[in-house]
Order: structure tokens, then sequence, then C-alpha cells
């Protein structure tokens, strides 16, 4: 199923909100095809998929209770290159976390991610678009059984707290997996690596687990697997004479 035809599948639906208010979906007008060629421009192809300048013309997004908005245009407008190098920004919640969609240096739309600064995670929300708005149904109907609410509320808490999500990059050096081995040669030694590659959603890692600097934050060019720093701990003459 197509991104646009999933979306219209979920029109008809009725949800009620928190307040006990029913609402719909409320569609945000479409581009033209002279605004998509210009959105096109600010990707890594210049291009955009056949389905999703499809989805653009049908509506740019669309209102739902429970997130600021849903826009299928956001190109450019989340930031983080460095983990995310081109990237559609999808939804916000209010608190400064983020659904976003990678693109990768080929055009192709791919996974939805939720990017949280508290604590500082990413998780594989989603493992494409259609099936994101069909997250995003799920939680109208169900709320906090849904797969948006689970990784909003829980998931997040449990990779800061428990999984990481890292690799160490030792193992990774040595892994039978060329890709994962050969990026990790590429990296300096105090390094954690990040693979979401072959993931299901739900899955995530802790981006910010070393400090809020990701400066030094190496994406694959390819493929979803991420080198994050890890800072070096000075003893304390170091510190004492700046080395």
């Amino acid at each position: 199923m197509t991104p646009t035809e999933k979306l219209r599948s979920i029109l008809t639906e009725q949800y009620i909100s928190e307040d006990g208010d029913e609402y719909k979906v409320e569609l945000k007008e479409g581009l033209t095809n002279q605004q998509i060629d210009e959105l096109a421009k600010r990707l890594p192809t210049g291009q955009i998929p056949t389905e999703i300048r499809e989805l653009l013309k049908f509506a740019r997004g669309f209102e739902f209770f429970g997130l600021e908005e849903v826009t299928f245009d956001g190109v450019g407008q989340f930031g983080f290159e460095e983990l995310f190098p081109n990237s559609v920004q999808l939804a916000g919640d209010g608190f400064g976390n983020f659904w976003i969609l990678d693109v990768d240096k080929n055009g192709s739309w791919g996974s939805v991610f939720y990017v949280c600064h508290h604590p500082a995670v990413i998780v594989k929300h989603s493992d494409n678009l259609t099936q994101f708005i069909e997250h995003v149904n799920d939680f109208g109907k169900n709320t906090n059984k849904s797969n948006l609410d689970i990784i909003h509320e829980k998931v997040v808490m449990d990779i800061w707290r428990k999984g990481n999500g890292f690799i160490g990059l030792e193992n990774a050096r040595k892994s039978n997996d060329t890709t994962l081995k050969d990026f990790a040669l590429s990296l300096p030694d105090n390094f954690l690596i990040a693979d979401l590659r072959h993931k299901q959603i739900q899955n995530g890692f802790a981006w910010g687990k070393f400090g809020p600097n990701i400066g030094k934050a190496k994406r694959h060019e390819t493929e979803l697997i991420w080198g994050i720093e890890k800072p070096i701990k000075k003893g304390f003459l170091s510190k004492l004479f700046g080395r």
C-alpha cells in the first residue's frame, strides 16, 4: 500500500481525544507540481519518488490530535545532520522531540525515527512512511497501547537505562559483516557503533549517553549505522596541565 492509499484509508476513521471529544484526520492542502519540484532541489538527487509526489499532491500533511501536526514536506527542517544528513521532519510532540524520515544519498525515503532529547535516544519507529501513517492511526485508536505511545513513554527510557544500543568497536572490527567491519575500521578507537540495519521497530540507541556534543558523530554513507564518540576520560594531571 502506498502512503497515499494508507492516508485515504483512515480519512473516515473517528477518534476520541483524551477529553472525550471526537475528531478526524484533517488534511492540509496538497502541493503543486512546481512546489514539489522546488522541494526536490533540497534532496540529494534532486528527485522525489513517484509515490511521494503522489502523496504531496494529495496532501502536504494532516492535523491529528496529540501531535503538533503531521507534514510530508519538512525537508531539511530538522537539522541533526551528523546523524541524519538528509531527513524529512514529520511531526513533533510539543516538547522538543520529533519523528523524522531518513532519506538516503540515492534519494530513497526510508525508515521513520523518533528522536528524543530527554532522554537523548533515537528509536526506529516505523519501517516506512506508509507504516508511520498507520502508526498514527493506531495511536488515535489505541493511545497508550499504540506503537507510538509505547516508544514515546517506555522504549526511550528502556534504551537509556538498560540497553544503550551500542556495539563495541573491537567486536565490530572483527565482524564477518564487511560493511560493519569497514565502517568500524574507519573510526577512531574511542567510538562506539549503533547498527539498526536489520533491527525491528522499537530498537534504537542512546545518542547522548556520553554527552550532548555530537559534532564528531559519523553516519555510514548508505546504511543505518552510526559511530558515536565516547570521550576519553582525562586523569588529574591531564586536566591540571590542559592535556
